[in-house]
Order: C-alpha cells, then sequence, then structure tokens
C-alpha cells in the first residue's frame, strides 16, 4: 500500500504539467507548435518576446515533457511531444470557455465582435470541399502551411490578402482559416472579404482540430517549401 509521501510526489508530478503550463506565453507557443515544427527564432517573433525568453519558456517545456527538440545545424527546432498535446490543449480551452467567468470579455477585446460572421464546422467544410463550391484559405504564416494544411487549401498568408484578393474568384465562397478557435488572423481575414463584397465565413476552429478529426490533409516537400 502506497505511503503518503510517494502519492504526495505522484500527484506533485501530475502538477507539473499545469505548472508548465501556467504562463500566457507558454500556452501561446503551445498553440504555435500544434502548427507544426519551429525553430526558436521563429517562435520569438510569433510570441514578441526576445530569444533567451523564449527559449526559457521552451525548456520549461521541455522538462515537463510537452515539447521536444532537433538540432539542425545552428538552429534548435522544437516541436510538441506528440498529439496528446494538442489534446490537452484543446481541453484546456474548452474548459476555460465554459467556466472561466471572464474569457468571453477577454476573447472580445482581442478578436472583436463575432456575430457579425458565420462560422462553418469541420463536417460542412468537408462536404463543400468534396462538392467544389468553395475555396479554402489558409492564412496562416507560410511555414505553417508547409508543415500540414487542409487538403486543397491555398496558401495567402493574412498580410498579402488584400493584394491576391484578385486572384480568388469573385464568384466562389471563400472560408478562411488559421491556427484555432481564437486566432484572430482568419477574423480579420473574413472581415476584409466581406468589405469587399465577397462571401466569405471562417471555419469555427483550426488547422490543428481539422488534423485532430482525421480530415485530409497535406503538407509542401521542403524542397519546395525552401523555393
Amino acid at each position: 500500500m502506497g505511503d503518503r509521501v510517494a502519492k504526495d510526489a505522484l500527484f506533485d508530478g501530475f502538477a507539473d504539467i499545469a505548472k508548465a503550463l501556467a504562463n500566457g506565453r507558454r500556452a501561446e507557443l503551445i498553440d504555435v507548435l500544434a502548427q507544426g515544427e519551429r525553430h526558436v527564432e521563429e517562435l520569438a517573433d510569433e510570441i514578441d518576446q526576445s530569444v533567451a525568453n523564449t527559449s526559457f519558456h521552451l525548456r520549461t517545456l521541455a522538462a515537463a515533457g510537452l515539447v521536444v527538440t532537433r538540432r539542425d545545424k545552428n538552429r534548435i527546432y522544437y516541436r510538441l511531444a506528440s498529439d496528446r498535446v494538442v489534446e490537452l490543449w484543446a481541453a484546456v480551452r474548452d474548459v476555460a470557455a465554459a467556466h472561466h467567468a471572464e474569457l468571453d470579455a477577454l476573447a472580445t477585446a482581442y478578436l472583436g465582435q463575432r456575430d457579425e460572421f458565420d462560422r462553418l464546422s469541420r463536417t460542412e467544410l468537408a462536404a463543400r470541399l468534396a462538392d467544389g463550391d468553395v475555396i479554402v484559405v489558409d492564412v496562416r504564416p507560410p511555414a505553417e502551411y508547409a508543415a500540414g494544411h487542409i487538403a486543397g487549401a491555398r496558401s495567402i498568408p493574412a498580410d498579402r490578402l488584400a493584394r491576391e484578393l484578385r486572384s480568388l474568384p469573385a464568384d466562389v465562397e471563400v472560408v478562411a482559416y488559421c491556427r484555432g478557435p481564437y486566432c484572430l488572423l482568419a477574423d480579420d481575414a473574413v472581415r476584409l472579404l466581406r468589405r469587399k463584397g465577397r462571401a466569405a465565413l471562417r471555419l469555427e476552429d483550426g488547422f490543428p482540430e481539422w488534423r485532430q478529426a482525421n480530415l485530409p490533409v497535406q503538407s509542401v516537400p521542403p524542397q519546395e517549401a525552401m523555393s
């Protein structure tokens, strides 16, 4: 029969995972890494932190077993340790949305009012892609698109959408997606498209959820991604 000290140590071990996530920048790193592997400099830019601070947060996540690394010449690349970490991050968001009294206000302060446009479920989007009556636009950074994207989606990063709008057929509805349900890029893309008179929706969540649902995905071969 186990003793108190051993039980305390076991549950402290469980709590180490929560401690690793108990920082907004580390949670944001998990959100970015759910899209695919990235090196430290890219991650620092994504979360608007110094490389030193970002490296500290990544080491904390690695110590908890949530991320793993590989070295390529002078660069260290990080990725999530498994798909279970993606599931954990999704569960944290879902619990917060259901039980954190201030989360709706926090989301609105960042994302703006979201009832101005409709969202499409993964099931609905998969059906419409099969019918060929929709254009899907991935507005994430190119590196994330290259690591994996919805099969058939076009890569038009959010900062290029206004310039490349004419490349999209005018008579077909556009569905934009990005990292997940709290990603501003897809919201802003839909707002821009609608201001330009285009029919546009956003996917209800993002690429990690699409992949977790075992829906069709593609990636870009490394040699093409580098060209």
